[in-house]
Formats: C-alpha cells, sequence, structure tokens
C-alpha cells in the first residue's frame, strides 16, 4: 500500500503542477494582450477579472505545490486540490456549460485525474515526515 500512496502523491504533485503552469501560461498570454478575449466558460468569472484570477489562483497553487513537495503547508495543498476538483465538477456539469461532441470524454478524464490528484494530497498531508540522519 505504500508503494501505491506513494505513486498516487507524485500524481498528485505532477497533476497540480502541471495544471497551474499550464493556467499560468494561458491566462498570462491572455493578460498579455487581451484580457477579456479569454473565455473558460465552466468558471463562473469573464472578461478581464478571468484572466487575472485564473493566473493568480494558478501561481498560488504552483506556489502550494512547491511547498507541499518540500514539506511545508502541507494541508494548504490539500485545500488546492479539493478546491481545483470542487471548480470542476460545478463548473462542467452544474452550470451552463454546454459540451460539443466528443468533449466528455477529456472532461471525464480531466477530473478523475484531479479526484486521484486529490486522494494523493489527502495522503501527502496525512503522511509523517521522518527526520533526515545524517
Amino acid at each position: 500500500m505504500k508503494v501505491v500512496k506513494a505513486i498516487v502523491r507524485a500524481f498528485s504533485y505532477l497533476y497540480h503542477a502541471v495544471l497551474a503552469l499550464f493556467l499560468i501560461a494561458v491566462s498570462g498570454l491572455a493578460l498579455a494582450t487581451a484580457p477579456q478575449s479569454l473565455q473558460l466558460d465552466m468558471l463562473p468569472w469573464t472578461g478581464s477579472k478571468l484572466a487575472l484570477t485564473v493566473f493568480l489562483c494558478s501561481l498560488a497553487g504552483l506556489v502550494t505545490v512547491v511547498l507541499a513537495v518540500n514539506g511545508k503547508l502541507r494541508a494548504l495543498f490539500f485545500l488546492w486540490s479539493l478546491a481545483v476538483a470542487v471548480m470542476m465538477i460545478r463548473g462542467f456539469f452544474f452550470s451552463g456549460y454546454r459540451f460539443e461532441a466528443g468533449g466528455v470524454r477529456p472532461v471525464v478524464y480531466l477530473i478523475v485525474g484531479s479526484l486521484v490528484a486529490l486522494a494523493g494530497a489527502w495522503w501527502q498531508m496525512t503522511r509523517r515526515i521522518q527526520p533526515r540522519r545524517f
């Protein structure tokens, strides 16, 4: 079981790091060119507020990943993972978001990945860090 937990923890770090970097790149590009052009219908914000919110939240998410990898503020990483999972489920299935033909499968993969990463975030938060011996 320790090996499975370690793999899921590593997946969690990787999943959220890649997600945060992708969203930083997309929202940063939108902020640099035309903030009102960014459209993410699954999120509750629009226009310039959407671009700035996504950029700042993704930056905060990346910081939580780095801190959690270093064993600091691990509960914050769990809260970030929980927020991502809730926003994905809420945004894709409980909002006015409409899927195009064949668009459900990638979203389900994203959400399942987010839930697995949430489990990894829980396990990293509850594990004991062994003191280093020299």
